[in-house]
């Protein structure tokens, strides 16, 4: 109810995504009552907005595509699949209701208060909460965590509209299917979504700036999805400027520079992912005296996720790249043990990231590009999943893992693969690189037959110049 009110918590989270609700916890686990406010839903962008959601009808179009293009060939024959977006959308929302009460459970059961509402800081150990019905309160706090996340970027012309111009948000809660769609930014989003309307027969076109489409991944991983995308029918344009929008009409027209010159693309709708933005602006940092940077906004913070005011703390999509889910539960487990005294840093080899796309891209540590650039002597070596045979059962053989070691010792360096379940087995090569492993270690770890892991140990084989289900070529990747 409307009014003004104060409260006291020993923690204040301002935010209840990856990074917040995982903070309460460890919190809770520590023995420390954290309050949690939460303007939206519990879970964040991930949850509601984002990887979750995106998987799910990811998932649907995969079943629907495959028994269409690969049953026949297999034996599975189906006729008249439709794909009923209504129906896709709740099972969408089912998913993500579920998870979010389970996020709300786990917050319970730490010990956690959960409040809705908008915080602003007035002080460091002081900040405004504003309720959904107007409502504020007074909260005073020992420490805070700040896990705002991140907003969809624009610019100016381009800005969404809901209808027409889409940002990540939006298009994920469509209840149909365009007929056509031009995608801007070709970053994970971009791929990921773009391939997903393709696949359910809308004509999609991917415009992005940078040389090649996700932009930052090892070349070869983002070629082999350039090549998987046009298959499809998806045209991808790289190194291609948007200069101009014009939504008059029935659609819109996107006017682009390349190599070509000046050109004009059409479509139903235009899909705007070009990348975040911190959502920091509002939070009454200067009152609180923290530091943030003026140009991209994000807040400074040291290894225990400490602002440059001692008991503030920022982790998550708020306080640096990159904007992943899995960096920002690390981050708040390292702010949550550091508030609590214990000897805690956010210090780690690498983080792996994975493309839910086909083939399924996952990267972990350092390309041959990097150490080259480091000054590091290293060699890859590149096993196909056409030599393994859980590949051949499941009808996936267009894959490959490749793994970059330092020469003469066999350090390992990084892993990059691409093909189906890829994203499932890169935490082994993530450990691997933090256990400071070498290839030979990797070859000498049996891995379970058949699956597809089978082509990490068979890369690191193939490093060694030891292949087993390939032949070995005479000037091959093998040590000399």
């Amino acid at each position: 109810m409307a009014g003004t009110y104060s409260r006291a918590t020993e923690v204040l989270v301002v935010g209840g995504g990856p990074g917040g609700y995982m903070a309460a916890i460890r919190l809770g686990q520590l023995g420390h009552k954290a309050l949690v406010v939460e303007r939206s839903e519990l879970g964040g962008e991930c949850l509601n907005r984002g990887c979750i959601p995106s998987k799910a009808l990811i998932h649907a179009s995969l079943l629907y595509h495959r028994l269409r293009t690969e049953g026949e060939e297999i034996g599975v024959t189906a006729s008249g699949l439709t794909v009923d977006m209504v129906r896709l959308q709740a099972f969408k929302s089912a998913v993500i209701t579920k998870e979010r009460q389970g996020v709300q459970t786990l917050l319970k059961a730490a010990g956690a208060s959960v409040l809705p509402g908008e915080v602003r800081f007035t002080g460091p150990t002081t900040a405004e909460l504003t309720a959904p019905d107007g409502g504020r309160e007074r909260i005073d706090f020992a420490h805070a965590v700040i896990a705002v996340g991140a907003v969809p970027s624009s610019f100016p012309g381009f800005e969404p509209d809901g209808t027409k111009v889409l940002t990540a948000w939006q298009i994920l809660s469509l209840d149909r299917i365009p007929s056509s769609l031009l995608v801007l930014g070709g970053g994970v989003s971009g791929c990921e979504l773009g391939e997903f309307f393709a696949r359910l027969g809308t004509r999609v076109t991917i415009v992005e700036l940078l040389p090649q489409i996700l932009p930052g991944l090892e070349a070869s991983l983002s070629r082999e999805l350039s090549s998987a995308l046009e298959k499809l029918g998806v045209a991808v344009r790289p190194a291609t400027k948007a200069v101009q929008l014009d939504r008059s009409g029935d659609g819109v027209r996107l006017g682009v520079e390349g190599a070509g010159g000046r050109e004009e693309l059409t479509a139903e709708m235009l899909f705007l992912t070009v990348g975040k933005r911190p959502e920091t602006a509002a939070l009454g940092l200067e009152e609180a005296g923290v530091l943030r940077d003026s140009r991209s906004g994000f807040i400074g913070v040291d290894a225990q996720q400490r602002t440059n005011v001692p008991n503030l703390y920022a982790v998550g999509d708020c306080c640096r790249p990159p904007m992943l889910a899995h960096k920002a539960y690390r981050e708040g487990i390292v702010a949550a043990e550091a508030i609590a005294g214990l000897p805690t840093r956010y210090e780690f080899q690498t983080i792996p990231s994975v493309v839910f796309t086909v083939p399924e891209l996952a990267s972990v540590g350092l390309t041959l590009a990097d150490a080259q650039a480091k000054g590091i002597g290293a060699r890859e070596a590149k096993f196909p999943f056409a030599a393994i045979g859980r590949a051949h059962a499941n009808h996936a053989t267009g894959g490959w893992v490749k793994v970059v070691a330092e020469e003469p010792g066999g350090l390992l360096l990084g892993v990059h693969a691409a093909g189906e379940g890829v994203g499932e087995f890169i935490t082994e090569a993530a450990l691997a690189l933090e256990m400071g492993a070498t290839v030979r270690d990797l070859a000498m770890t049996i891995h379970p037959h058949p699956t597809f892991s089978e082509a990490l140990e068979e890369a690191a084989l193939l490093w060694l110049g030891e292949p087993m289900h390939v032949a070995k070529r005479g000037s091959g990747a093998g040590r000399p």
